[in-house]
């Protein structure tokens, strides 16, 4: 049967798409390329550490969820060491969401804005379980 398989991508529009792409760069850490975007290889050496998993989830279109964002879409990203990187953003002076992080069974989750105003949602899954 033919289906979807994965999220291939996430496109938007930025007012100014250079500037934005040096910020993820510099605060995240997204290796953007000369061309305006990054790739991410989900393969991890030498062995994955973390779970992990595309998520794909529409949501009402009166949650608060993505607040303050006036965006209607948040994007998530995995990431390795989310103690050491809000440490990092709030050092560097990113909006980090003032309720820290909340953590349950899928993982543990915080929250940042980005420079024109994206809610983005920053996901450190949890470990692989050892067999």
């Amino acid at each position: 049967m033919a289906k979807v398989i994965g999220v291939g991508g996430i496109f938007f529009k930025s007012k100014n798409p250079k500037r934005l792409g040096a910020w993820y760069r510099k605060h995240l850490g997204i290796d953007v390329q000369a061309w305006g975007g990054a790739a991410f290889d989900w393969e991890e050496k030498p062995k994955p550490t973390h779970q992990r998993f595309t998520v794909w989830s529409p949501f009402s279109t009166d949650t608060r969820y993505f607040a303050p964002s006036r965006e209607p879409y948040m994007i998530n990203f995995i990431v390795d060491d989310l103690d050491a990187l809000l440490k990092k953003l709030k050092r560097e002076r990113v909006k980090v969401d003032p309720k820290g992080i909340e953590a349950s069974e899928y993982g543990r989750f915080a929250w940042v804005m980005d420079p024109e105003g994206r809610r983005l949602e920053l996901w450190e899954p949890p470990l692989k379980a050892k067999r």
